[in-house]
């Protein structure tokens, strides 16, 4: 069995993209809260479809490939044509495939991205899979992140802390909707076995219970954060930068300019830049810029993947940017 640099562990599918031309957008007194509007009963035109790979354990899974870890993935495909697109996709990035489970009597998941003015509302279908870890053999990293519901009638939260345990693994947590939606506190052992816990701003007040309008210092929600376990926790932000703590020090990074087509994607091109920084003996701050380079890319482009960058090509960009650094706060 093959040693890994990173094993991804996540649901996988296929996005489909409509960027739509004429809808509007309502939203209350506070502009948090909005919601996108469109002919209820009609027929709305759109500018482009299309069609690619995605799920967060596969963007971060192409994105580490890209910048030169070998990776592998754990997840549950479909016996159909969706299934059989995910695997190819991955088989053309250099991704193993010893830890891809195929079910015969499953279709494969599927999403649908509306785009407008470049952010996105996701519809999302999850198949309910049956989670068992298969035998990883030997990684240096584990990155855990967004499963069906049925995970919590798994052992798989258990699992992934007997093989961090057992292999000394490195594990980063990226909770996805229905881990945040189980309460990532319901499972204190997986955080307190994170090397890195990494959630955007509203993930992080949505798990210590703050009010998403409130206003909070950020130093208070990294220290709260990091009581709940993980030895390093980071914080994306949008148009903020990315925030992170390793408890001695807190950092902020701010963003790299880029021309925004569509977010979706952006905190796993980020995670994926972070890891791998840190799978080559980065430090902390210095992850958080591969993170911040290789986000600032892919929103160029519609889709996941598209402009997840290489090694080579982030570093040379790296080089053109100096002065971008993440700071003490």
């Amino acid at each position: 069995m093959s040693n890994f640099d990173l094993i991804t562990i996540g649901d996988s599918t296929i996005d489909t993209f409509i960027k739509i031309l004429d809808a509007s957008v309502e939203c209350n007194i506070n502009r948090k809260d909005c919601k996108i509007c469109l002919p209820y009963g009609g027929k709305v035109p759109v500018e482009a479809i299309e069609y690619a790979v995605a799920g967060n354990a596969a963007n971060v899974a192409v994105g580490a490939k890209r910048l030169g870890l070998s990776v592998a993935i754990y997840t549950n495909l479909g016996d159909d044509d969706q299934g059989r697109r995910i695997k190819e996709a991955f088989d053309k990035e250099g991704i193993a495939e010893d830890f891809i489970e195929v079910h015969k009597d499953k279709k494969s998941n599927l999403s649908v991205v509306l785009s407008f003015q470049g952010e996105r509302t996701i519809f999302v279908y999850h198949q309910d899979w049956s989670y068992h870890l298969p035998n990883f053999g030997q990684t240096s990293w584990l990155y855990l992140t967004s499963v069906a519901e049925s995970f919590t009638s798994s052992n798989i939260m258990d699992e992934v802390c007997h093989f961090v345990d057992s292999s000394r693994a490195k594990l980063v947590y990226s909770p996805g909707t229905y881990q945040l939606k189980a309460d990532v506190k319901r499972y204190p052992k997986v955080l307190e076995r994170c090397y890195a816990l990494i959630v955007n701003m509203d993930e992080a007040k949505k798990i210590l219970g703050v009010d998403p309008v409130e206003r909070v210092e950020t130093r208070d929600i990294l220290s709260k954060m990091l009581l709940l376990g993980p030895a390093n926790v980071v914080i994306t932000d949008g148009e903020e930068g990315s925030y992170a703590s390793d408890g001695d020090k807190n950092f902020k990074a701010g963003i790299f300019p880029t021309q925004l087509v569509e977010k979706t994607g952006a905190g796993d091109a980020y995670a994926s830049g972070l890891v791998s920084a840190l799978s080559l003996g980065e430090s902390l701050e210095e992850a958080m810029i591969w993170g911040t380079i290789n986000a600032a890319h892919e929103v160029r482009q519609v889709g996941t993947q598209k402009g997840l960058l290489g090694r080579e090509e982030l570093l040379r960009i790296r080089k053109t940017v100096p002065e971008l650094r993440a700071t003490n706060i």
